[in-house]
Order: C-alpha cells, then sequence, then structure tokens
C-alpha cells in the first residue's frame, strides 16, 4: 500500500461509524476481493487480475476468508470445505436430508470463534453446529412458514450476543432465533409499493431477502433480495434508512445479496444477476456516493453472489 492510500484508510477508519469522508477528499478507492462465479472461486486483486483461483462449479451463496489465511468454500449444494491456500482440503462438511422424501441445499454458514462451524440446512429447515470432527453438537428447528428445499433460508449469521439473524428467502422475512431456537425478533419485508413480477434480472421483483446483519445501533440492515434495494430497518421494525432500485446514478440494482459495512460506514452491495450493463459489486457512502465498484465479466459472470474484501479485516460487519 503506498502512503497516499495509507493515509487516507488512516482517516477513514478514524471515523464514526456511519460517517463518510467526502469523495473529493480521498484517493481512488480500489480493493482486493474473494468471490465465486463462472465455475471458480477467485481472488481478484487491485488491478483486476486474477491473483488465486480454484474450481467450485456449484453458485456459492457463502464465502470466507477465515484469520488462520484458509478459505471456507461452497462446494455443491450439500458441501462446505476448509481449503488452504496452496488448495489442500483440511476439513469437509456434509449434509444431509433428513427425510428421505425431501432434499436439502446449504445456503450459508459461519466458523465460530470456539472452532465450531454453524451451518443453515434448507429442506430440513434446521441450523446445525459441527465440531472439527463434523460432529453435530447443536441443532434447532427454524420456523418456516412456506417450505422449500431451495428457499427455506438464504444467509444465516451468528450474532454477537449468541442469537442467529437469518433470511428466510422463500418466506419474504427476516427473524432473530435466541440461542434456544426461539423466535425473538422478526420483520417482513413489504413490496416498496410496487407489483410482484418475476424473472431474476432488474425486471423481477418480490420479497425474496437475502441477507441480514445487526448493526451497533441495534438497527438490522437487510439486501433485499429480488426486493431491489438495501433497507436498514429499526428494532419496531420502521425503515430508516434505504437504496432504493434506481437510486444510484447509472446502476439498476437486481437480486441484492450479500452485504458488508466496512469500519468508514460504507456499504459494499452485492448485485447479482443485474446483466453486463450494471456492476457486481457497488461500494457506497451513507450519503450514498459511489466510491467504488466491480464489474467483470471476463473472470464473473450475472450470478455474482458473495464476496469478501481482503483488504478491510477488521471491524467489519458481513
Amino acid at each position: 500500500m503506498n502512503l497516499a492510500r495509507s493515509l487516507a484508510v488512516a482517516v477513514l477508519a478514524a471515523l464514526p461509524f456511519g460517517v463518510s469522508a467526502r469523495a473529493e477528499d480521498a484517493v481512488k478507492v480500489t480493493h482486493r476481493v474473494l468471490t465465486q462465479d463462472k465455475g471458480h472461486a477467485v481472488i481478484i486483486n487491485e488491478k483486476g487480475e486474477v491473483e488465486w483461483e480454484v474450481p467450485v462449479k456449484a453458485t456459492s451463496h457463502d464465502i470466507a476468508r477465515l484469520p488462520n489465511g484458509n478459505f471456507l468454500l461452497h462446494t455443491g449444494d450439500t458441501t462446505i470445505v476448509e481449503m488452504t491456500p496452496d488448495k489442500q482440503v483440511v476439513w469437509k462438511h456434509e449434509s444431509k436430508p433428513t427425510d428421505a422424501k425431501r432434499g436439502i441445499q446449504i445456503h450459508s454458514f459461519q466458523r465460530l470463534p470456539n472452532g465450531n462451524t454453524m451451518v443453515s440446512e434448507s429442506g430440513n429447515c434446521r441450523i446445525i453446529e459441527v465440531d472439527k470432527d463434523d460432529k453435530i453438537v447443536k441443532e434447532f428447528p427454524l420456523t418456516v412458514e412456506h417450505p422449500s428445499t431451495h428457499s427455506d433460508t438464504r444467509q444465516v449469521r451468528v450474532l454477537a450476543n449468541g442469537h442467529y439473524l437469518v433470511a428466510h428467502e422463500n418466506d419474504g422475512a427476516v427473524r432473530e432465533y435466541d440461542e434456544n431456537g426461539k423466535v425473538a425478533w422478526s420483520y417482513k419485508l413489504d413490496m416498496a409499493g410496487r407489483p410482484a413480477s418475476p424473472g431474476h434480472g432488474p425486471e423481477g421483483h418480490g420479497d425474496h431477502v437475502f441477507s441480514a446483519y445487526r448493526l451497533p445501533s441495534g438497527n438490522t440492515l437487510v439486501g433485499g433480495g429480488n426486493n431491489n434495494r438495501v433497507i436498514e430497518v429499526t428494532p419496531e421494525g420502521k425503515i430508516v434508512w434505504s437504496i432504493e432500485q434506481k437510486e444510484l446514478p447509472g446502476i439498476t440494482l437486481a437480486w441484492v445479496t450479500e452485504l458488508e459495512v466496512l469500519p468508514n460506514g460504507h456499504i459494499v452491495i452485492g448485485n447479482c444477476h443485474a446483466g453486463a450493463e450494471n456492476p457486481q459489486l457497488i461500494e457506497v457512502t451513507r450519503e450514498k456516493q459511489v466510491v467504488w465498484t466491480l464489474k467483470d465479466m471476463t473472470n464473473l459472470g450475472n450470478s455474482t453472489v458473495v464476496h469478501q474484501l481482503l483488504d478491510v479485516s477488521e471491524g467489519v460487519i458481513r
């Protein structure tokens, strides 16, 4: 990192959460990104070059670089592996259906501070935690109104208080579960004043939520999926901030997937199925200024669902 950028990062990091520096005061923003699309998991560096890649044929709905430098990769509908940078698999989990008549899909996972791994199982309608030997050490059923092997859940995150924040795609709802699996809070997405419409691209609209994150304020930031927007809601369910589908100049949001909240308050938005004319990743300030985008139809495609910025590690909510 050069001196100018080091100073800029230091200034941004010193700002309170939710406060952004003016775009004209900062050097050009670049990022090193871990993501997956077009049959591979890939690291794209600040110059847009492929720095590392490994075949991953399934469309990943979660991904992570761990503190030890290894990667948690979603290698199939039912499998997760931990892989070293030199591409050695050192741990693997495979979920199996609890009912032979139903299928199962994994859509989210998270390595926990105690070394266990949380796995959300659609089809089984449950959350499990497994240890280093892939033994289930905890499980509880989820509240699901519209069961679907493909869409019971999307992203799930374990909160600092031990609760679980679950995006229920097919229910169009975010539910927070306590450590015993009881629903402690919920939020139902609305349609933003627009009628439902079919399609995975910008033309599609619904309430199929993808992700949710608890902010330090106690509010919840929601990646709306085919709701085509990002919203922040209070514990009472009031929307206090949003980015609507066509609010960013020259950009249309389609299936809004994973979000990252950076220490300077900026938000990185996953914009999946948006077509070649739109970026796959967008970084915006709280004032809704676009400061960085990733638009790469060579190494990636129209199904870039997940990402992790690798040059910003401390204090990121994702």
